[in-house]
């Protein structure tokens, strides 16, 4: 279907992609794997369009539909979740109105043998064909199915989506790839910002998705669930495997190792061959006998072993200081922004050596609960006290925001390292894959892989004797992965992570707290523990909850049609009264907005005068109410 013919990808004096062949056959599910900076972005690129090729073709049927996901992209800001997701349908709500064009010019015409009607008759039947195929299920139903699917609230499809995290709007994009049901999807990163529920509900839509998937993930579970068929990208080469990435890893191990005993055996034979010739060289009696084997040894078709990019992290966190047993106590923890209560009446007790994941849906509270004891926030109530002689060392997800892009690789860590620990950092940064000169670039242009590489690189500064890390691996290749991995696991302290990475997490941690609806519950054991028991938790809530008649994904929560009279009533008058203060709120929210854009053009052009720090006060002051509305706004739609 797709075919990628010699493909090669230079720039600067480096080969980034070397003569590469494959092919995207119908029904393919290819998990596109390889270390950060191997090409697998790009490839998809290419595939796309968005990128050319310095030599080599991307050969493309005519007509075929792909969905692509970038890793970054640009969001829509001025419409609802509901609405910017059903773009998707853009193109099967205009097949609808041309159907109904059609018919209608039909309705009034009598020329049933004339060619004209004819070609209307042909046209109308291919539209039933396509709409037919794109609306087998109600469009506005499929959507919300999707949206919840990837973890959004019902009631949050009517916010802004300028009021959702970047993280979230990358969900919506998620959905609308999905939604239009293309021939190829191409997904890079998907589930970087997926939690794990989110994550299994992605593995069941694509276990029956009709078409060709290539998919860039560094989490080994969901390869091995999504697809059937590995590509490796490595050094410029494409190696291509017909099974998942698991039973890949095995047989690239056979392969090494069978060219290394094949090459083995032939260097012993061509060693030996060239003694017999050094040997006899000389001697007349011997000549044919040599000349014979030279043309051997001009003959061989030489073995060569495929290179290996052996490069990898070396972490080892340092011993860690001994702390008292109990190293966090949270009692009645509560946690709100303005009236949105993230979570109440949270008791959590971590003691010392223990390894904890929080678990739960993005906005539940778990990097909130972080940021608690990291004490960058303070709790609206309740208690959260540290232990004694806790040394705590903190992996925060927005790195991006707190390195300093005027330092170099090298100053960063310079900056905050004391003592003899200072004549060790560029070994220290070594051990992270920064290399001779790579300790000199700027923060600024590192990728997302080195920045998160960086950030953990200043945690081995100091021995700590608790890590928290909020998301760690994202942007990690799989075996950039596995080391830290074992080097937390061999971390002799107290460790908590929030993380989706279920193969992660699996093994490393023998506690999950899970955050969900205001609420933390304790779950002992480790996190395929946990997820088992939450498909039976899930199978028990059926028994409360029953499929609307009409299939569009609504699902209706028989207790309320117990009810009284009175009841009722009392809901509508609240309703009625949130409306109120949502319409208000809105309207606030336009003229606000429109201040802003007013003040910014002033800003943008600044006139000498002695106004202007009233102009910034002002804006300023629009900018607080701002935030202050949108808050309010989020949570009466709540």
């Amino acid at each position: 279907m797709i075919s990628i013919n010699n493909l090669t990808v230079s720039f600067g004096g480096f080969t980034l992609l070397n003569d590469i062949n494959f092919h995207i056959s119908e029904k393919d599910r290819i998990g596109l794997v390889g270390k950060n900076g191997s090409g697998k972005s790009t490839m998809l690129k290419l595939i796309m369009g968005i990128n050319k090729p310095t030599e080599g073709l991307v050969v493309k049927p005519v007509g075929i539909s792909i969905g692509y996901l970038p890793q970054q992209m640009e969001h829509a800001k001025d419409k609802t979740v509901f609405e910017e997701a059903l773009t998707a349908f853009l193109y099967f709500f205009d097949l609808q109105r041309e159907m109904e064009r059609i018919s209608h010019e039909l309705a009034n015409r009598d020329d049933y043998e004339s060619d004209e009607y004819h070609k209307l008759m042909v046209g109308i039947n291919d539209i039933s064909d396509k709409i037919h195929y794109y609306g087998s299920e109600n469009p506005e139903g499929l959507t919300e199915k999707t949206l919840i699917g990837l973890g959004f609230n019902r009631n949050e499809l009517d916010r802004p989506t300028h009021t959702f995290s970047q993280g979230w709007n990358m969900r919506i994009e998620l959905a609308k790839v999905l939604l239009k049901k293309p021939d190829v999807l191409l997904l890079d990163e998907p589930t970087n910002h997926l939690d794990i529920e989110s994550i299994q509900w992605l593995e069941e839509y694509l276990e029956n998705y009709y078409g060709s998937l290539v998919l860039i993930s560094h989490d080994r579970k969901f390869l091995d669930n999504a697809t059937n068929r590995t590509v490796e990208l490595m050094l410029g080469k494409a190696y291509d495997y017909k099974v998942p990435y698991s039973r890949y890893l095995e047989l690239r191990k056979e392969r090494i190792e069978q060219q290394r005993a094949a090459y083995d055996n032939q260097q012993r034979k061509i060693e030996k061959t060239e003694e017999f010739i050094e040997k006899f060289r000389y001697k007349a009696t011997k000549s044919n006998q040599v000349q014979s084997r030279i043309k051997q040894l001009d003959k061989i078709e030489r073995i060569e072993i495929d290179d290996e990019d052996k490069s990898s992290l070396a972490v080892k966190f340092p011993p860690s200081p001994r702390s008292g047993q109990v190293v966090i106590n949270a009692r009645d923890l509560k946690m709100q922004f303005g009236e949105k209560v993230v979570f109440d009446k949270a008791n959590i007790t971590i003691e010392r050596g223990e390894k904890v994941a929080l678990v739960g849906r993005n906005g539940e509270g778990k990097t909130t609960f972080i940021r608690l004891i990291a004490n960058e926030i303070s709790p609206k109530s309740g208690i959260l006290e540290l232990g004694h002689n806790v040394s705590l060392g903190y992996y925060a997800q927005n790195q991006e925001d707190l390195l300093d892009k005027n330092d170099t690789v090298l100053e960063t860590l310079d900056k905050i390292a004391v003592g003899d620990i200072r004549t060790k950092l560029r070994d220290i940064l070594g051990a992270f894959l920064f290399k001779g000169e790579d300790v000199n670039k700027k923060t600024a242009v590192l990728s997302g892989g080195e920045r998160a590489r960086l950030a953990m690189a200043k945690l081995i500064l100091k021995p700590r004797n608790l890590l928290v890390l909020d998301e760690p691996t994202n942007h990690m290749d799989i075996r950039s992965k596995d080391v830290l991995k074992q080097a937390l696991a061999n971390f002799d302290g107290t460790l908590i992570l929030v993380s989706h990475d279920r193969d992660f997490l699996d093994g490393l941690v023998n506690k999950v707290y899970e955050f969900k609806d205001g609420r933390v519950k304790e779950h002992l054991g480790g996190v395929m523990e946990f997820l088992s028991r939450k498909k039976m938790e899930n199978l028990r809530e059926l028994e409360f909850h029953s499929p609307d008649k009409k299939d569009t994904g609504v699902v209706r929560d028989n207790k309320k049609e117990l009810l009284s009279h009175q009841e009722q009533k009392e809901i509508e008058k609240e309703s009625r009264k949130k409306r109120n203060i949502i319409e208000a709120c809105e309207k606030r929210i336009d003229w606000l907005e429109k201040k802003i854009a007013e003040i910014e053009i002033i800003l943008a052009n600044p006139q000498k005068n002695n106004t202007l720090d009233e102009i910034l006060k002002e804006y300023n002051g629009y900018k607080l109410e701002l935030d202050l509305k949108l808050e309010e706004w989020a949570t009466q739609q709540s």
